[in-house]
C-alpha cells in the first residue's frame, strides 16, 4: 500500500520559542523575514541548522508591524506590498542560499494569512512579490485560487492547533477556545486533518509561538506516523 505523505510544519525565527528544538521535529520551516520578527542573523542560524537537517526552507512574509508582531490588518498599498514581501523573500533567499538551500515556497503570517484569504488586491501583492514561488496557505482563500490560475504551485495547509469556522477559516484568536493547547487533542487533531480527501492537506502547522509548542510537534509527529503517514518536507 502506498504511503500518504504529509510535511509538518513551523514558524521560525521569531524570537520567541526553541528553534533548535523544533527542527529536531518538523520538516518544513517557515522563517521569518524581518518585518514581524527575526533578523539576518537569526535567519541565518535557522538556515543553516534546517540545511544540516535537511528541513525545508519558506518565506514567512509579513506585514511590517514588529510592534504587533504582525497581527493586526493593515491597509497597505498594493504595489508597497508588493514590494515588502519581495524584499521578505529577497533578504531570506540570499541567506538561505549562502547556507547551501534555497527557499522552497511562500507563506504570509498573521493577519496578512488571513487578509489574502478574501482581499483579491493584497493576494495579488502577495504573490507578484514573491516571484514563481509555490504558495503555502489556507484551502479556499483567495490567495491559492489566484496562485493556481497563475500557474503557480499550490500547498493547502490544516492547523491542528486552531479552532475552524464553519466556513473554513480559522477561529479569531481572540475568541475563546481559539488555540489548543493540550497535546493529546492537538495530535488526535492533526491525523484527522491528514486523513481528510476534501481537500488534501499538504502540510500541518504547529505555531512556534505556543507554549508547549515543541512537546505538540513531537505529539503531532508520533501520532502522524503510527497512523501509517510518511513526513516529507515541501
Amino acid at each position: 500500500m502506498e504511503i500518504r505523505l504529509v510535511d509538518l510544519n513551523a514558524d521560525l525565527g521569531e524570537e520567541v520559542t526553541d528553534d533548535a528544538a523544533l527542527l529536531a521535529v518538523v520538516t518544513s520551516a517557515n522563517v521569518a523575514c524581518g518585518y514581524h520578527a527575526g533578523t539576518p542573523a537569526i535567519m541565518r542560524a535557522v538556515c543553516e541548522e534546517a540545511a544540516g537537517l535537511g528541513v525545508s526552507i519558506g518565506a514567512q512574509v509579513s506585514y511590517a508591524d514588529r510592534e504587533n508582531f504582525g497581527r493586526v490588518e493593515l491597509d497597505v498599498a498594493a504595489a508597497v506590498l508588493r514590494e515588502q514581501v519581495a524584499d521578505q523573500v529577497g533578504t531570506l533567499s540570499d541567506i538561505a542560499v549562502s547556507c547551501g538551500v534555497t527557499v522552497r515556497y511562500v507563506k504570509p503570517h498573521g493577519a496578512l494569512y488571513h487578509r489574502v484569504v478574501h482581499d483579491e488586491e493584497q493576494a495579488a501583492a502577495v504573490l507578484e512579490g514573491s516571484g514563481e514561488l509555490p504558495v503555502l496557505g489556507l484551502p479556499g482563500g483567495l490567495l491559492l485560487a489566484l496562485a493556481a490560475g497563475a500557474g503557480r504551485a499550490v500547498l493547502h495547509e490544516g492547523f491542528p492547533d486552531r479552532a475552524y469556522l464553519e466556513d473554513g477559516r480559522l477561529v479569531p484568536r481572540t475568541e475563546p477556545g481559539a488555540v489548543l493547547t493540550d497535546a493529546a487533542t492537538i495530535a488526535a487533531r492533526a491525523v484527522e486533518l491528514a486523513s481528510q480527501e476534501t481537500p488534501e492537506l499538504h502540510s500541518l502547522c504547529v505555531h512556534g509561538d505556543t507554549p508547549g509548542a515543541v512537546a505538540h510537534a513531537h505529539a503531532v509527529r508520533r501520532s502522524l506516523e503510527a497512523a501509517g503517514f510518511g513526513l516529507r518536507g515541501l
